[in-house]
This record gives C-alpha cells, structure tokens and sequence, in this order.
C-alpha cells in the first residue's frame, strides 16, 4: 500500500470525522469554474492492476477491466486473478446492475453492488449540480455536491496535486475517499479507502486504456 496515500488517510480522518465546513473564497464564481472534473468523457476501457486490502493488509492481487461510456452513464466491469480466472463480472445500466458471475466474497449482495458504486464513483462525474464550493479550513479549494440520497460528495485536490473525491453520509461522516494522479491522466494511478466496520482499500495502477467503439466489449 502506498504510504504516502496512508498517510493523507491519516490527516483525512483526523479532520474528516464530520462534515467539514466550507468557507466561501473571494471568487466563487471562479472556484466553481475551476472545480476538478477528472472523469471519463468518452467511452474509455481501462484495464489495471489492483492491490486489495482489509485492515491494511493486503489480501488479493488482482486485474481490473473497466468499460465505462459516461454519455449512457453504464458500466462494465471485471476482477480477474493475474492467470486468468474470473472473480467478479458485472455491468450497470439506468435500470440496475446485473451480475454474470460472482465468485466469495463477490457473491454477497451488498458486496457486488458496493463495488460498482465504487467503480461509478471513480469514473463517472455526479449528476447533481454543485451546492456550494470554496475553501476548507486548510485553504485547500472544494465544491461540494448534495447527492440525492442525502449525502455529501466533495471533490477538491491535495496539496501534493492528487485530485480528492470524498463522500460523506447525510449525517457527514467519511464513507470513501478517492485519490486520483495529479498530472494529465488522472487513472494512472487510483487509491480508494472505504471507511466500513470491516474497512478496505484498493490500490489501481493502470495498465492501459483506450477510446472504445460502441460494437467492441468487455475483454474483447
């Protein structure tokens, strides 16, 4: 696990057990504009290599594929063992997410569908409008959305450059953090922390990824 990702996690907790109070900037208007939007605009397939932790240890080295198309806002998704086998095969469209092969601990309900809200959080940008946005306590810059659940969903950057998106309960507490590359291709590299009663991470490095036509699929 990259120890710097542990670290910001730290600071995060610490700082983060509730809500975090935005403090309006002298131009909002210009911090709205420049609010992040590091999320795929075309479809895009991604593969990576993924480091999957539980307590802050590691258990599992596995291959991501990821077809996201943001325009339809549906996903496909595969977890495969660095031989081959097939863990996990989903895909989520308007009408749901359907599951073609789950494989312990994917084959709990709950556990399915939290992946691919995960993997949708990563790749595709909110469709709630910005609620608010401008600085926090650290001087650090965010715009903060209200998801239509009741939550809260902030995204904003560190101060290393790294791209944050962290969303909080409708009561504010931290239930993911992202961290997304800083530099040009912000999937180069993925961290997410799920704050659970069995807490985990995964860390993404990608392999490569490619603009896809619509008649191409999953693993093709």
């Amino acid at each position: 696990m990259n120890v710097r990702f542990l670290l910001i996690l730290s600071l995060l907790l610490a700082s983060c057990s509730s809500l975090p109070e935005i403090r309006p900037s002298a131009d909002v208007t210009g911090k709205m504009s420049a609010c992040p939007s590091p999320f795929v605009v075309q479809k895009t397939r991604f593969i990576h290599a993924i480091e999957a932790a539980m307590a802050g240890e590691t258990r599992a080295v596995m291959i991501g594929v990821t077809v996201a198309d943001p325009a339809a806002r549906t996903l496909s998704c595969a977890l495969l063992s660095p031989e081959g086998l097939v863990f996990f095969e989903a895909s989520r469209t308007s009408i749901g997410t359907q599951i073609s092969r789950a494989l312990p601990p994917f084959d709990k309900v709950d556990v399915a569908r939290g992946l691919m809200d995960d993997i949708e959080l990563i790749f595709f940008e909110p469709p709630e409008a910005i609620d608010r946005a401008g600085v926090l306590d650290t001087g650090q810059a965010v715009c903060r959305r209200r998801l239509h659940n009741g939550g809260w969903l902030d995204i904003g950057k560190a101060p290393d450059g790294r791209i944050l998106i962290q969303r909080y309960s409708k009561g504010g507490r931290l239930q993911r953090c992202v961290a997304l590359a800083a530099g040009a291709n912000p999937y180069a590299a993925i961290d997410l922390q799920a704050f659970e009663w069995t807490g985990y991470s995964l860390s993404m490095t990608l392999i490569e990824s490619e603009a896809v036509p619509d008649e191409k699929i999953l693993g093709k």
